[in-house]
C-alpha cells in the first residue's frame, strides 16, 4: 500500500508508530458529485450531470469499499451506462495494477498500468493514499469521486431518469436509522477489522478487536428482531455491512486475527449473510479468489510467507432462515 507525495509514487506502509500502534485511515479527498441535472451535491459539492457512457468505475474485486459501489451498480442496473475496470488482486510495490497477467481486466479507458497514474492524471501534484473505488469522468479526464459511501448514494439516485430503476436504498424516512447504523458499523466493523489487523501494539489490537466483536454482537441482536438493519427494507446499511461479512471468515478471522468468533458462529448474522449473498445480482459481484489472494499475498508485513489458505468452505448457497422475519425487499421511490 503506497501513496503519492507531490505526484510521485512512494511504496510506503501505514505509519502506525507515530500513532501509538494505531492504524489511521486517510479521508477521501476527491468528493465531487454526480446528479441528474448537474446541480450541486447534497452538501453543495460541485455537480456533474449524469449521462450514459460518461463515467467509468475503477475498482478492486478484493476491496470491501469498492465492493459497495459494484453492488449498487448491479442492483441499480447501471452496467450499460457505467463501465468498470478492475485491478489485479496483487497490491505490491507499485500498488494496485492493471496487469492482465495477474487477473486484472486491464484499463480500456486510459490505458494506465498502475492505479496511481489515474490520480496524477487528475492532479499532477496529488498527495495522499491511492485508493479504490474511483469514479472517472471521461469528458473531464479526471477522478470525480473516490469515496465509496458517496458513490453508493450517487448510484442510488443520479441515473434513475436514464435507467427507470426506482429502487431506493436510502429512503428519506429511514435515513436517521440508516445513518446511525452506518456510523456504528463503519467505525467498529468495516474499519474495525483494519484497526485490529493493522495494529502494531498488543493493547491497541485488543482494544479494537474487543470493540469489533461487541459491535458484531449488537448486529446479531438487532437481526434477531428484524429482517434487515433498518427494519423490513433492504437498504445501503445492509450493503455496507455485507462487504465486511463476506470477507470475515475467509480473511479477517485469520489474517487480521479477528478470531474471537466466526460469522458462521452467529446464527442471525450467518443466515443474513447467506440471504444477501443469494439476493439476485449480489453473488456475481463476489470474487473470493481475488479477496483471498489480495490479503494473504499483498500484506507481507502480516503474512511474510505469502501462503494463501485453501479454506474455509463457506457454502454461501445453503438455505437461510430469514423468511421467519417480515421483509419487504427494497423500497421504490
Amino acid at each position: 500500500m503506497g501513496l503519492l507525495i507531490d505526484g510521485r509514487w512512494h511504496d510506503q506502509w501505514y505509519d502506525t508508530k507515530s500513532h501509538g500502534g494505531e492504524f489511521v485511515r486517510e479521508s477521501a479527498q476527491l468528493r465531487d458529485w454526480v446528479t441528474r441535472d448537474g446541480s450541486p451535491g447534497p452538501e453543495g459539492q460541485p455537480g456533474l450531470e449524469a449521462a450514459e457512457n460518461r463515467f467509468h468505475l475503477y475498482v478492486s474485486l478484493a476491496c470491501p469499499w469498492a465492493h459497495r459501489a459494484l453492488i449498487l451498480r448491479r442492483l441499480k442496473q447501471l452496467e450499460p451506462l457505467i463501465g468498470v475496470s478492475h485491478t489485479s488482486p496483487l497490491m505490491l510495490g507499485n500498488g494496485w495494477t492493471y496487469d492482465t497477467r495477474e487477473g486484472s481486466s486491464g484499463d480500456a479507458v486510459n490505458g494506465v498500468d498502475y492505479h496511481h497514474q489515474l490520480y496524477t492524471l487528475t492532479d499532477p501534484h496529488y498527495t495522499g493514499r491511492v485508493t479504490v473505488p474511483a469514479l472517472w469522468d471521461k469528458r473531464g479526464g479526471r477522478i470525480v469521486n473516490n469515496e465509496s459511501a458517496d458513490l453508493v448514494r450517487i448510484f442510488n439516485d443520479a441515473f434513475d431518469d436514464l435507467t427507470g430503476n426506482r429502487l431506493d436504498f436510502y429512503p428519506a424516512d429511514l435515513r436517521e436509522t440508516i445513518d446511525a447504523v452506518n456510523a456504528d458499523v463503519y467505525d467498529h466493523i468495516n474499519n474495525g477489522v483494519y484497526k485490529s489487523g493493522f495494529a502494531t501494539e498488543q493493547g491497541v489490537y485488543e482494544k479494537h478487536v474487543t470493540a469489533l466483536f461487541e459491535a458484531l454482537d449488537r448486529m446479531e441482536s438487532r437481526l434477531g428482531e428484524q429482517r434487515y438493519l433498518a427494519g423490513e427494507w433492504l437498504t445501503e446499511a445492509d450493503i455496507r455491512l455485507f462487504t465486511t461479512l463476506i470477507r470475515f471468515d475467509a480473511v479477517y478471522h485469520g489474517h487480521f486475527k479477528c478470531n474471537l468468533r466466526r460469522i458462521e458462529d452467529y446464527p442471525n448474522l450467518s443466515n443474513y449473510l447467506r440471504e444477501l449473498y443469494q439476493w439476485p445480482g449480489i453473488a456475481e459481484t463476489v470474487n473470493l479468489d481475488h479477496i483471498k489472494r489480495h490479503y494473504y499475498y499483498s500484506h507481507d508485513t502480516i503474512n511474510p510467507t505469502r501462503i494463501v489458505p485453501r479454506g474455509p468452505l463457506l457454502e454461501l448457497d445453503r438455505p437461510h432462515d430469514r423468511e421467519r422475519l417480515p421483509g419487504r425487499g427494497v423500497r421504490r421511490k
